[in-house]
């Protein structure tokens, strides 16, 4: 067994002998057996983390001169997507099952527009035991959907794409960039 994981994972038991399924011991978040489980992170060390995360929106150049303008029918766009990737970072637990609750320090989206996409820049923080990468894809995501919703009555063609993280610090993984 993989002694980072043992650490984070201690009941997950050794495969049994014999066993021709894939190593399910180097996955956290399976049990020796494959099936689901929460890493119990009870004994790893709190540090601060800070997750930042982006979505794209491909619309088109007029579109997204009514959303940079404010100037979409159903008002605000970036206003609106803005409170609903908060909010997403938020409840990330209560839509990701194996997911930790955290306590959020800090949330912050921002928005790129290009000629023919709005980028979403989702960034999280905590103080805690875990990291905040599912909750800066949450409110990344969440907030690309919001801007969907509120051009959709313009644009029935925009497509949202490329959800990725692009950096995390803190824990014991440490610190990388995209």
């Amino acid at each position: 067994m993989d002694p980072v994981n043992e650490a984070e994972n201690p009941e997950a038991d050794a495969a049994p002998a014999g066993n021709t399924a894939a190593d399910h011991t180097r996955l956290t978040h399976l049990r020796h057996d494959g099936t689901a489980q929460m890493v119990d992170v009870s004994n790893k060390a709190e540090s601060t983390r800070e997750a930042t995360a982006t979505a794209t929106v491909r619309s088109t150049a007029e579109v997204l001169a009514l959303l940079g303008g404010g100037e979409l029918p159903k008002g605000d766009a970036l206003a609106v997507a803005r409170i609903a990737g908060i909010m997403a970072a938020k409840k990330t637990p209560d839509l990701i099952p194996l997911c930790h609750p955290l306590p959020i320090a800090k949330v912050t989206i921002d928005f790129e527009l290009d000629t023919d996409f709005v980028t979403v820049f989702a960034t999280v923080k905590t103080r805690g035991v875990t990291g905040v990468e599912m909750e800066a894809l949450t409110a990344a995501s969440v907030a690309a959907l919001s801007v969907y919703d509120m051009i959709k009555a313009v644009d029935k063609h925009a497509v949202l794409t490329d959800i990725k993280v692009l950096a995390k610090s803190g824990g014991k993984s440490g610190d990388w960039t995209l």
